[in-house]
């Protein structure tokens, strides 16, 4: 086994719990006539610039992701709602978050209407990015190894998101 085959094998596990949900939210981004100030978040790459630090516009804009364990939101436990950093549009409930072990923010589940999808295909295999509906902002990658009700595991970047307590 040579090396290329070692990396090409490392990267189909690790991108084999993508998912390609049903889930019929997820099937196509939502209507943006039915997202409160949808327009007003349509801001060109120099207007996010000056909105967003370094590090939040890598994540929201350029699809980066941050260092696992570098967000204080993995460990928050507080009640409330998880928004995009970017617009402020409620993304998660605070009862869908739970503890995935993997360093990053993590749900089950997110607010209907609140999430639209694209496949990523940058680790080869394609697995299920998903944005705020609202702004665009890249939040991170949904996986099918979560917890039931849904068994999915949406994995988020902690800059991405805000914190309202309830």
């Amino acid at each position: 086994m040579t090396r290329r085959h070692l990396t090409l094998g490392a990267l189909v596990a690790a991108a084999g719990c993508g998912v390609q949900t049903k889930d019929k939210a997820m099937a196509k981004d939502p209507d943006p006539s039915t997202i409160p100030d949808y327009e007003k978040w349509q801001l060109s790459r120099e207007e996010w610039k000056e909105r967003l630090s370094e590090e939040e516009f890598a994540v929201l804009r350029r699809e980066a992701t941050e260092r696992a364990g570098s967000s204080p939101l993995d460990d928050e436990k507080r009640e409330g709602i998880f928004a995009c950093a970017g617009c402020g549009y409620d993304l998660f409930k605070s009862e869908t978050k739970f503890d995935s072990g993997t360093g990053w923010p993590s749900f089950y589940d997110y607010i209907p209407g609140a999430l639209g999808t694209k496949t990523d295909i940058k680790l080869i295999i394609p697995r299920t990015e998903y944005h705020c509906a609202r702004c665009g902002g890249h939040q991170g990658h949904v996986f099918k190894d979560g917890p039931e009700p849904t068994g999915l595991r949406y994995c988020n970047n902690g800059v991405a998101l805000t914190f309202k307590p309830a």
